[in-house]
């Protein structure tokens, strides 16, 4: 749950009414309400239907078989995946490192890249030990997460300010290609924020009637962080006025929004222990992250669809720490980058081979299998694989030519990589 309800909004709603100009940006948060929705009747039917661990990596190996595409998109995911999973971790250190700066004023330049490194060093050696002696540690991480963003949502409510949150400038909704590209970019950074909608479907192993259970869990989620974070959305926008803080390339006190929040309704003292709780969270989140995601591309290495080495488990503790290991280097590496860079590209990079990909093969499926069991049949279809394709293009299409240069190169050289390696292994 830690990286389901997490550091999100708290880092992004800036980022958010910087997209648009104010709360119309809002209308981007909704349409990626609209592709999750749809998309996660997706992932319901097929996670119902190959209940297995892996999620993405399983439904694209088991619906196209042993075909070369389904060879091919099986390895494409797990490349692409040891870059957009460590980008979605490095959020969450870039997050945790810019709510720090409110504790520490004075920061120096380039500090904040500092506590980041500190801290993913810190998470991955937690994470270095048996997945038994971690549960624990994951529970007292989501008990903070969530008494966080309730106290935002609770100050929100009692502090709330229609005026200011719904403080439109005319005009604001002219048609134009402007408007058409701060959608894109306000969509992207919803869809980051709902991110964990469907982490079940990566540990199906682990999930007792998973034809029910799954489907179930992944809309249910979809619902429950949906009416959350608008709450939060809401509770931010309608107590401090988004003009102080649009866009957020020019005010520094955007990297700590909801401190200031804290701040100007409790005072400084209290806003300092709230960001405390803030960093709680954030580390809740990455802690999560990171320990569900080393297993993917140890999962696909056991299957002998991916390089052997990350299959490899450490030799006392029985664990998967070379993929940790890799996962947590480009993590640290790609915190770097500035936050609104990351989101774009994490977004961006998983739209072909995983939220396209998979629903393409969900429609192969029902054309070339109709009768194979289906715990879960995606309710009006085809019309939500429409929508959730339709979806993934809008945001694609709208994510800029570097975005798209970059994503371009790396599935290039996924296919490269995978015609040299599978040459190899023959």
């Amino acid at each position: 749950m830690s990286n389901m309800i997490g550091v999100g909004p708290f880092i992004t709603i800036p980022l958010l009414m910087s997209a648009l100009g104010g709360p119309q940006a809002l209308a981007g948060w909704l349409v990626a309400l609209v592709i999750v929705a749809a998309d996660g009747l997706v992932w319901s039917e097929l996670g119902a239907m190959y209940p297995g661990s892996g999620g993405t990596y399983r439904y694209l190996r088991d619906g196209l078989g042993a075909t070369y595409v389904g060879r091919l998109l099986s390895f494409l995911f797990i490349w692409q995946f040891l870059l957009s999973g460590p980008l979605e971790i490095a959020s969450g250190y870039i997050g945790f490192a810019n709510y720090t700066k409110y504790l520490w004023p004075g920061l120096p330049a380039g500090g904040s890249i500092g506590i980041a490194v500190v801290i993913g060093l810190l998470n991955i050696a937690l994470l270095y030990r048996r997945i038994e002696s971690i549960g624990r540690l994951t529970v007292v991480l989501w008990v903070g997460t969530m008494a966080t963003t309730l106290a935002v949502i609770a100050t929100g409510a009692v502090h709330f300010d229609p005026a200011k949150a719904f403080d439109i400038d005319p005009g604001a909704f002219k048609f134009s290609m402007g408007l058409l590209i701060g959608l894109g970019a306000a969509t992207r950074i919803g869809i980051y924020d709902y991110l964990g909608y469907y982490d079940i479907c990566y540990l199906g192993d682990e999930v007792r009637d998973p034809g029910r259970v799954i489907p179930r869990s992944v809309l249910l989620s979809v619902a429950a962080v949906g009416l959350l974070y608008i709450a939060v959305n809401l509770s931010v926008i309608g107590t401090v006025s988004w003009r102080t803080f649009v866009p957020a390339s020019a005010h520094p006190e955007s990297d700590f929004i909801v401190s200031i929040v804290m701040e100007r309704i409790y005072g400084r003292p209290v806003a300092m222990v709230f960001t405390g709780f803030v960093l709680w969270t954030a580390f809740g989140s990455v802690f999560a992250l990171l320990l569900g995601y080393s297993r993917i591309p140890y999962a696909a290495a056991l299957d002998g669809t991916f390089f052997r080495a990350f299959a490899r488990l450490h030799p006392t503790k029985a664990f998967p720490h070379v993929s940790l290991l890799v996962m947590g280097v480009v993590a640290i590496l790609a915190s770097a980058l500035s936050l609104g860079t990351v989101i774009d590209a994490l977004v961006t990079t998983r739209i072909l081979v995983q939220f396209i990909g998979q629903t393409v093969v969900l429609i192969y499926l029902r054309r070339t299998k109709p009768d194979v069991p289906r715990p879960f049949r995606m309710w009006l279809y085809p019309w939500p694989a429409v929508i959730a394709i339709g979806g993934w293009t809008f945001v694609y299409a709208t994510s800029g030519f570097e975005l798209l240069a970059f994503g371009a190169a790396l599935l290039g050289a996924g296919v490269v990589v995978f015609e040299v390696w599978s040459r190899t292994r023959t």
